[in-house]
């Protein structure tokens, strides 16, 4: 089930001699809200990170190398979708994409693979510790294992 306000795009590879370019955002995509900073995280196979929501930034999530589940988890009470889960899948190889999401929406990734994933993250705003939120995983129940 699609949470409201979560946007998958597909994203375009431009083959080119020796090596691909990988778009990830450009100011007329959908989905853009202002630009804060860009970051990268990695993650290793099997580890899992989460949970943690923002209260105001809308992340913009890219996968240019591994295979990273991202669950999302929807307890805002106004929605119809109230304490629902929506699981997404970012690689090249499931159909390169960016996981948009908007504020309030508890996140937790999981790397896939045999190798370590990077995910970058386009913001609208700078992180800033007051405005993020986190929960350990054992508090919002979802079975990880199955994949």
């Amino acid at each position: 089930m699609a949470i409201n306000g979560v946007n998958i795009t597909p994203l375009s590879i431009i083959d080119t001699k020796g090596g691909d370019v990988l778009h990830a955002m450009k100011i007329s995509d959908h989905g853009y809200s202002g630009f804060g900073e860009a970051y990268f995280s990695t993650i290793e196979p099997d580890a899992i990170k989460g949970w943690k929501r923002h209260k105001q930034m809308v992340l913009n999530l890219v996968v240019p190398v591994g295979t990273v589940r991202f669950i999302l988890f929807d307890d805002r009470d106004n929605q119809d979708n109230v304490n629902q889960f929506q699981e997404v899948t970012l690689s090249i190889e499931d159909g390169y994409s960016r996981l948009t999401i908007p504020p309030m929406i508890w996140v937790g990734f999981q790397g896939l693979g045999l190798q370590k994933s990077l995910v970058l993250n386009i913001a609208n705003i700078e992180h800033s510790p007051e405005e993020v939120e986190r929960k350990e995983l054992a508090e919002i129940k979802f079975n990880w294992s199955k994949y």
